[in-house]
């Protein structure tokens, strides 16, 4: 009776196991009732850790290279058509584009398996094969030294000369283009390079180097110490500097106003409806600023800065092609047009005006009003016209037959 009144005393006052000193002295041999009581009481057999196999596997973050810019619900199917056409037709426009540099417009086929980079094609894999997609526009053939070459079919040879006479006819309008980016840069100079290496982005021809030679009234060329050949703005011309949101403003004035939005942080106790709200930011986006004034002298961080940037890749957009330009085109010209790191943040803000398509690394911007509800440019240039047919013949396996 002594054990189990010291037992359950023990118990109320949590003092188990019962292998003591209090027990021991009273009785040993109650040490092995303790240790019987002990054992069956044990949690052992319990698991107290969830095995791998049942843990919840948490997502892994997307990274920038994968990660969609727009969220599925908000993409807009055939901007993103757009860039999905572009991978297809990345191989042939860009071996196209790298043949026509060539001195004969041929490529050995061992040279070019090295060159996949340049000829847009996935590293590892046999360029012949890709060639072979294309019968209408590339041909190979062996040469006496028995290596294989490869360069444009006939049909193509005869179809580049159609975009020859494009690029002769498009000549005065290029001209004004690469003006009217001289007028937006900062110092009103643009390195030679950049601008040939967007030249498809504005439908500029391979030789315009060589062209602007011809217009000294307009440009003139100067070469740095380290050889660097810069293009200089000789005139300012005030018929040019008119953006096309200006010329928008003289048509629609109510759509020009909706272009852009800069907000107005306010608090709740306003109470302001819809209508009072949409009036308070345009008193903060009006006036806009042009993008031919001079947006380098702006205090950096200003409203005012912000609108220039703002319209600055408007009208950097407008003198595209097909309206649009990647991330790797607006860097480019980083510089020349006074922009910042926040750029792609500061188009996202701007979603009347602005579609960013592709993923947050390697994305793309649309004008939005210049395409149609269709995702149809609504004046297309001569040059995307024969782009488009380009793109027809090459997919084609040969010709038909009318």
């Amino acid at each position: 009776m002594a054990f189990w009144r010291l037992f359950s005393t023990a118990t109320k006052n949590k003092q188990l196991p019962l292998k003591n000193s209090a027990v021991a002295s009273l009785n040993p041999s109650l040490c092995s009732i303790s240790t019987f009581i002990t054992r069956s009481y044990s949690t052992s057999f319990l698991i107290t850790k969830t095995p791998k196999s049942q843990k919840k596997k948490r997502k892994k973050e997307e990274s920038a290279r994968t990660k969609h810019v727009q969220h599925e619900s908000e993409r807009v199917p055939h901007f993103e058509k757009i860039l999905n056409r572009d991978n297809h037709f990345r191989f042939v426009t860009k071996t196209k584009d790298y043949l026509l540099k060539q001195p004969q417009q041929v490529l050995r086929l061992d040279d070019a398996g090295k060159l996949y980079r340049e000829l847009g094609f996935p590293r590892g894999r046999k360029v012949l094969k890709f060639l072979q997609r294309h019968p209408l526009i590339f041909q190979t053939y062996r040469h006496s030294n028995d290596k294989i070459w490869f360069g444009f079919t006939d049909f193509m040879e005869t179809f580049l000369e159609e975009e020859k006479m494009i690029m002769d006819e498009m000549e005065h309008d290029r001209i004004n283009t690469v003006r009217k980016l001289l007028m937006m840069s900062a110092n009103k100079r643009i390195p030679l390079s950049k601008i040939y290496h967007c030249r498809s982005l504005f439908g500029i021809p391979e030789d315009f180097r060589d062209r602007v030679r011809k217009y000294p009234e307009y440009f003139n060329t100067i070469v740095e110490e380290d050889g660097k050949r810069i293009l200089e703005l000789v005139n300012w011309d005030p018929k040019l500097a008119i953006s096309s949101l200006e010329q928008q403003f003289m048509v629609d004035e109510d759509r020009t106003k909706k272009a852009f939005q800069f907000k107005i942080k306010h608090g709740k106790s306003l109470n302001l409806d819809e209508h009072d709200e949409r009036k308070l930011n345009l008193l903060n986006t009006l006036p806009l600023v042009s993008p031919y004034s001079d947006g380098a002298s702006l205090d950096l961080w200003t409203l005012e800065a912000e609108k220039y940037r703002v319209g600055v890749l408007h009208e950097f957009l407008s003198l595209t092609l097909e309206k649009r330009a990647s991330i790797h085109h607006i860097v480019e010209f980083k510089e020349e047009l006074s922009l910042t790191k926040h750029t792609y943040a500061m188009l996202l803000k701007q979603p009347r005006s602005f579609y960013l398509a592709g993923t947050e690394m390697n994305w793309v911007v649309f004008l939005k009003d210049a395409y149609g509800e269709d995702g149809v440019l609504i004046h297309k240039d001569p040059q995307v016209l024969f782009n488009e047919k380009f793109c027809e013949f090459a997919d084609k396996q040969e010709l038909e037959i009318e």
